[in-house]
């Protein structure tokens, strides 16, 4: 008997065909880490090409047609994967809001997915980028406050990044906020950018809402963050994303 691939096994096991989509794609795991417990505590799900193209080739072939299923499958195939990777921690997955036009089937696609995996829906984070442009901003609060209302955890991704910026929060407060790269970047020597990001951690506490720094690439940066109140830290400065795999830790110290 033919030995199957694990993509063979994810579309078994998420009911695909192999027609469903013109192109085939799996995932990369990044970490998401906690610097003051020092433990893993989300992996985020990143798409990428089966020989490990990056995630702008993949998107560049989701149009109007097939943005529905894709935003599916990627659900599909990343709660699979990662259950098949022996995942404990949560997993965050990002989804297209423009995708979706019924949240309470799309939900439901994914609590099957998740049941069928034996991956417990608390574990399940969703998140939506800032900076992409919403066709209906009523839509995607909707779908957020249906997310939640059924026990699922949401984020605004590349917060500080998009036009909605702090605006967005006064309609809808997800469990995070991830503040976008370009704030992260060099903030440790950047006056201004403190000055916005702490305005961000102020208001977000009041709203009981948590942060988390994406794109932290060293260890100024992510001292900054820990020191201004921030555990929860992304980026390469700890792990790169791994190809169908969780890459561990490489570094948790926060000194030069």
């Amino acid at each position: 008997m033919k030995k199957r691939t694990l993509k063979d096994q994810l579309n078994l096991a998420c009911g695909l065909c192999e027609n469903n989509l013109k192109f085939d794609f799996t995932f990369a795991f990044q970490p998401i880490v906690d610097v003051n417990k020092e433990e893993i505590f989300a992996y985020e799900a990143l798409v990428r090409g089966l020989n490990g193209e990056g995630a702008e080739e993949i998107l560049s072939k989701v149009n109007d047609t097939n943005r529905y299923r894709f935003d599916q499958e990627c659900r599909i195939r990343s709660i699979f994967l990662a259950q098949k990777l022996g995942m404990k921690e949560c997993i965050s997955i990002n989804f297209l809001p423009n995708a979706i036009y019924s949240p309470e089937l799309c939900i439901r696609t994914t609590i099957a997915a998740a049941e069928k995996a034996n991956f417990p829906l608390g574990k399940i984070i969703f998140e939506v980028t800032e900076s992409e442009q919403i066709h209906d901003p009523k839509k995607l609060l909707t779908i957020f406050q249906y997310y939640q209302n059924r026990g699922f955890t949401t984020a605004i991704d590349d917060f500080g990044a998009g036009y909605a910026g702090l605006g967005l929060l006064s309609d809808f407060q997800p469990n995070f906020i991830k503040i976008d790269i370009k704030l992260v970047r060099n903030i440790n020597a950047n006056p201004v950018k403190q000055a916005m990001v702490k305005g961000i951690i102020l208001t977000v506490n009041l709203l009981n809402i948590k942060i988390i720094a994406e794109g932290i690439e060293t260890a100024e940066e992510a001292r900054w963050f820990k020191e201004n109140g921030i555990s929860l830290m992304q980026g390469y400065y700890f792990a790169r994303p791994g190809f169908e795999c969780l890459p561990k830790v490489t570094n948790w110290s926060l000194t030069d």
